[in-house]
């Protein structure tokens, strides 16, 4: 008996010690693997990695509201074709991205696909994020994973009608439309055109707003080498401003200091920033860094003009006679007797407004936009300035939906367009009337 319990006894501590030393090397394996990964989200990626996220303003689109807890998905985003909801962003393993890969963080991010394979909706813009460097996507990758905090929160599902719920088409759509290439640098011109190229077509996705879209909601151009890119463009009953260098109605008669002041204080260029531009202005470009700032302007200041049929020409022998006029009262213009009694505190007489206050109206290139939409809908809503933290203190526009009929709107924006050297298509009571009733079916 001792001669067969001993054997079993010398084999069952061989067994217990080559499991032992499994366990072990399992254990150094990972803890090794660990230290890697440790390693790689080093202090300065994950900083960085927060910064670009930032400058891609994702906290915007991942955040339900201003009380709800960041990156954790949930916001409603209007589209043609009904409501899409936000994914949820942070780490957390179940409702988020917890378990995901640097391969599949840069797939979801850069191709529209997420780890279980189902597309996205081109909501999320990665027809220009597929632009964003490997470096940058690995930096993003070490941000989201180390630093945002985990929520287990699972955001509304996303249920639009037939045959938008089918997204095995967009693996169609995408074919047809996305150009998947990382931004190339464009040797002709300087670095600084370079940088603000990239920051604007891809983490910038200014596109997304500015530049119009096609029948298939596909944007029309990526880049600048069409000029169709950030012309302007109609989204959630707003105009996206023309970025063109057009003098009337785009950034002609902007400085690149123009441009980069109204980035990080929601103020410049005789405009102050209205609708989903200042949630842009206050998640994203006021923290950018004044190099990078500079850069975007430099590059849109690049563009040629796209072509406009509003002026502005200040010089004019009929501003003179007709602000007279206004001043004394001898003429009654329709809408000027609006604008003496509602907009002339603000706005002054001779429509220069007050600087880091309330915005100049004479020559200001949204005044001048071809589409007044945005300007009808400020005149209904009101609004609010940015807050920034170098920005002027913000102001508050009324709104004038109870006091102004939408004949009364027509005429007083009319007036605005056409005085003190502006010169731009007048507004129909039929535009005012269309618009104020789609704001209020909106849910």
């Amino acid at each position: 008996m001792v001669l067969i319990v001993m054997p079993l006894k010398i084999a069952f501590r061989t067994i217990l010690n080559q499991t032992t030393a499994k366990v072990v090397a399992c254990a150094c394996a990972a803890l090794l693997s660990s230290l890697a990964v440790a390693q790689q989200a080093n202090s300065e990626d994950v900083a960085r990695g927060a910064y670009l996220a930032k400058v891609g303003d994702c906290v915007a689109c991942h955040t339900a509201g201003p009380h709800a807890p960041p990156f954790a998905g949930g916001l409603p985003l209007n589209s043609p074709f009904g409501i899409i909801y936000s994914t949820n962003i942070t780490p957390d393993p179940v409702n988020g991205i917890g378990k995901y890969t640097l391969y599949d963080f840069s797939r979801a991010v850069r191709n529209g696909v997420a780890k279980d394979g189902r597309r996205l909706y081109p909501a999320m813009p990665y027809p220009s994020f597929t632009a964003i460097t490997d470096d940058d996507i690995r930096a993003l990758y070490a941000y989201f994973m180390n630093e945002v905090a985990p929520v287990s929160q699972k955001p509304p599902e996303t249920k639009l009608p037939f045959p938008f719920n089918i997204r095995l088409s967009l693996f169609f759509w995408d074919a047809v439309f996305v150009k998947h290439e990382r931004y190339k640098p464009h040797l002709d011109r300087d670095a600084q055109w370079n940088r603000g190229a990239y920051l604007v077509q891809s983490l910038g996705h200014c596109g997304a707003c500015h530049t119009p879209r096609g029948i298939g909601f596909q944007e029309k151009a990526y880049t600048e080498s069409s000029p169709k890119y950030l012309r302007g463009a109609l989204v959630d009953n707003w105009f996206a401003a023309n970025l063109k260098g057009d003098p009337a109605s785009g950034l002609g008669r902007w400085s690149e200091a123009d441009i980069a002041a109204f980035l990080e204080t929601g103020h410049g260029g005789q405009i102050a920033a209205f609708g989903s531009m200042i949630d842009v202005i206050e998640n994203s470009t006021q923290y950018l860094h004044k190099d990078d700032l500079n850069a975007i302007a430099h590059y849109l200041k690049s563009f040629p003009p796209y072509g406009e049929k509003a002026s502005y020409k200040p010089d004019s022998p009929a501003v003179a006679i007709v602000l007279a006029a206004l001043v004394t009262g001898e003429v009654e213009r329709p809408g000027a007797g609006l604008y003496q009694s509602f907009c002339v505190k603000c706005h002054q007489e001779t429509g220069i407004g007050e600087p880091g206050k309330f915005p100049k109206l004479a020559g200001n290139s949204i005044v001048l936009s071809e589409n007044a939409t945005s300007l009808i809908r400020l005149l209904l809503e009101g609004s609010k300035t940015a807050q920034t933290r170098g920005g002027p203190k913000v102001q508050e526009m009324p709104s004038f939906a109870k006091k102004f009929s939408d004949r009364q709107i027509a005429e007083v924006l009319s007036f605005i367009r056409n005085n003190w050297g502006n010169a731009a298509s007048p507004v129909t009571t039929r535009e005012v009337s269309q618009l104020r009733s789609a704001l209020q079916k909106k849910p």
